[in-house]
């Protein structure tokens, strides 16, 4: 078995494409016709995004939709980079909000939190030492 993709199901798929091109440098892979699934070249493991209607018909029993004015989802996506504060600041000067700012970890990892335009959960970190 492989881990292939991460799904978030959000309000409006361009959108929330062209803000992760922006926030974070990721390109799109592709939009469909409809707009209600895209995808983001990330390495191994695709970002995806579908719309709300196309979950409600994927998952007959529903799921719980994010809400921006409530806490995130106890689920991040992670996204190391070698510039750190830069890209952190790209971040939320292309629309993320800072949810915890840049902090170092006593293993000497440094960490900062923002929720995308939707209000997903998104850890940006140095990467791990060897």
């Amino acid at each position: 078995m492989k881990y292939a993709y991460t799904i978030t199901y959000v309000q409006n798929v361009a959108e929330t494409v062209e803000f992760y091109e922006k926030a974070f440098g990721f390109k799109r892979k592709f939009i469909t016709p409809e707009n209600d699934y895209g995808e983001l070249i990330t390495g191994e493991t695709t970002i995806s995004f579908a719309s709300v209607e196309l979950g409600n018909s994927n998952l007959k029993s529903g799921f719980k939709h994010i809400s921006k004015s409530e806490k995130p989802f106890g689920v991040e996506m992670a996204f190391t980079s070698e510039d750190i504060e830069t890209d952190f600041q790209q971040a939320i000067e292309a629309g993320a909000t800072q949810y915890e700012s840049l902090t170092e970890k006593p293993w000497g990892q440094k960490v900062g939190y923002v929720l995308d335009n939707n209000g997903f959960l998104i850890e940006i970190c140095s990467p791990m030492e060897k």
